[in-house]
Protein backbone atom coordinates (compact mmCIF):
# COMPACT_ATOMS: atom_id res chain seq x y z
CA UNK A 1 0.00 0.00 0.00
CA UNK A 2 1.44 3.32 -1.03
CA UNK A 3 1.39 6.40 1.15
CA UNK A 4 -1.20 8.01 -1.12
CA UNK A 5 -3.48 4.97 -0.93
CA UNK A 6 -3.13 4.90 2.84
CA UNK A 7 -3.92 8.62 3.10
CA UNK A 8 -6.99 8.34 0.86
CA UNK A 9 -8.21 5.36 2.88
CA UNK A 10 -7.87 7.39 6.08
CA UNK A 11 -9.73 10.31 4.54
CA UNK A 12 -12.52 7.99 3.37
CA UNK A 13 -12.84 6.47 6.87
CA UNK A 14 -12.95 9.88 8.58
CA UNK A 15 -15.64 11.12 6.23
CA UNK A 16 -17.62 7.92 6.87
CA UNK A 17 -17.35 8.47 10.63
CA UNK A 18 -18.58 12.05 10.28
CA UNK A 19 -21.44 10.89 8.06
CA UNK A 20 -22.52 8.23 10.54
CA UNK A 21 -22.33 10.75 13.36
CA UNK A 22 -24.51 13.19 11.45
CA UNK A 23 -27.04 10.47 10.61
CA UNK A 24 -27.31 9.49 14.31
CA UNK A 25 -28.49 12.97 15.23
CA UNK A 26 -32.13 13.38 16.06
CA UNK A 27 -32.50 15.88 13.20
CA UNK A 28 -29.64 15.40 10.72
CA UNK A 29 -28.56 18.34 8.60
CA UNK A 30 -29.38 16.98 5.16
CA UNK A 31 -27.16 19.50 3.39
CA UNK A 32 -24.22 18.29 5.47
CA UNK A 33 -25.16 14.66 4.81
CA UNK A 34 -25.24 15.35 1.09
CA UNK A 35 -21.89 17.17 1.23
CA UNK A 36 -20.27 14.34 3.18
CA UNK A 37 -21.62 11.71 0.78
CA UNK A 38 -20.13 13.60 -2.16
CA UNK A 39 -16.78 13.92 -0.39
CA UNK A 40 -16.81 10.21 0.43
CA UNK A 41 -17.56 9.33 -3.18
CA UNK A 42 -14.70 11.54 -4.42
CA UNK A 43 -12.28 9.79 -2.06
CA UNK A 44 -13.56 6.39 -3.16
CA UNK A 45 -13.22 7.33 -6.83
CA UNK A 46 -9.66 8.53 -6.25
CA UNK A 47 -8.82 5.20 -4.57
CA UNK A 48 -10.35 3.33 -7.49
CA UNK A 49 -8.36 5.33 -10.05
CA UNK A 50 -5.19 4.80 -8.07
CA UNK A 51 -5.78 1.04 -7.86
CA UNK A 52 -6.65 0.85 -11.55
CA UNK A 53 -3.46 2.71 -12.48
CA UNK A 54 -1.34 0.37 -10.33
CA UNK A 55 -2.56 -2.77 -12.13
CA UNK A 56 -0.89 -3.51 -15.46
CA UNK A 57 -3.44 -3.76 -18.28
Amino acid sequence: MTARTFRLTQIHQRIDERLRSEMRKRVPDWLEVSRLKKMKLRAKDALYRLAKRAKPA
